[in-house]
């Protein structure tokens, strides 16, 4: 940490902490269009009309302060690999402790508990189940060796938080609608999975020159050409659900119009990194595994709006 950090008092620190490892404004954005149109597709499903505003803040509200939280989980399991490979990033190079940044997760927990049970009580079952994968995922479900050594279920245990928070979002619709999950959830659910590995594996494709000691890439681990050949699969079975859940929420081709661009524009991005690996088609592939998560839940979550609306 340079010596004018150091002067800095702890806002103005937390302020550089969260635009190096956790951008607000980005992560909002995607938070809302994520839980926004977890909450329409959850009513779409089940034939019932959008619900109040309250059943958006609470799961906007709540899903944000998990992704903070994940945030957190990734700064205590990694707090050695960081130490040792990445002493420039901030909680190792001393600009915030590790005890502070864990303090805000666990200040998140009554917020979230609290701001879940003032809705509706039973959301909290959903979310006890979010926290304790969130928890297993913090310690590496207790293996964190055998998991490294095994990317693929690496990315699985890990990803299965995003279904796991979906159902909780949903359930801001469902639950206190008074039943069930909606008939065909389970490929919304499943998209979300989906979506989580795209984006996971997509920010750990890497130019050869960017690759570091001690940062585990999928680019790395398979080489990068089978690493971009792995997200381009997950895109494409991504794009096959969207379009499933596009028909179940009854917009499948405007739905699909949607997906079927936002497939063409990833693989484009793979293509121009396979024929020029360089940090510039690094950045553009990272960048489109955001940009289609957005695309996704922006079109199975608004679609139906969109084609109500203009009579399509």
């Amino acid at each position: 940490m340079s010596a004018q950090e150091m002067t800095l008092p702890l806002a103005q620190r937390l302020w550089i902490y969260q635009r190096e490892r956790f951008p607000i404004l980005r992560t909002a954005v995607l938070v809302a269009a994520f839980s926004a149109a977890s909450v329409n597709v959850s009513a779409f499903l089940a034939g019932r009309p959008l619900p109040a505003f309250a059943a958006y803040l609470v799961a906007f509200v709540v899903a944000f302060l998990v992704f903070m939280q994940l945030r957190v989980c990734d700064e205590v399991k990694d707090k050695e690999i960081d130490r040792r490979f990445r002493p420039a990033l901030p909680v190792p190079r001393g600009l915030i402790s590790l005890r502070v940044i864990v303090g805000l997760g666990l200040a998140a927990v009554p917020l979230a508990a609290i701001s879940a049970a003032l809705f509706e009580l039973g959301l909290l079952w959903l979310l006890a189940l979010v926290w304790l994968w969130l928890s297993l995922m913090t310690v590496e479900f207790f293996v964190p060796h055998w998991l490294r050594a095994r990317p693929f279920f690496y990315v699985v245990s890990h990803m299965m938080i995003m279904p796991l928070l979906d159902l909780f979002v949903t359930g801001c619709e469902w639950l206190v609608a008074g039943g069930g999950p909606p008939q065909g959830l389970w490929l919304f659910l499943v998209l979300s999975f989906l979506n989580g590995c795209v984006l996971e594996v997509g920010r750990k494709i890497r130019a050869p020159d960017q690759e570091r000691e001690g940062v585990d890439t999928y680019s790395a681990l398979l080489g990068p050409g089978r690493a971009t050949l792995l997200w381009c699969a997950l895109v494409i079975v991504a794009c096959g659900f969207l379009i499933a859940v596009g028909r179940a929420v009854g917009a499948m081709h405007l739905v699909g119009l949607v997906g079927l661009a936002g497939l063409a524009a990833c693989l484009v991005a793979a293509a121009l990194y396979l024929r020029s690996p360089t940090e510039r088609a690094q950045r553009r592939v990272d960048s489109m595994a955001g940009l289609w998560v957005l695309a996704c839940y922006g079109a199975a979550g608004f679609a139906p709006l969109v084609a109500t609306w203009s009579g399509l």
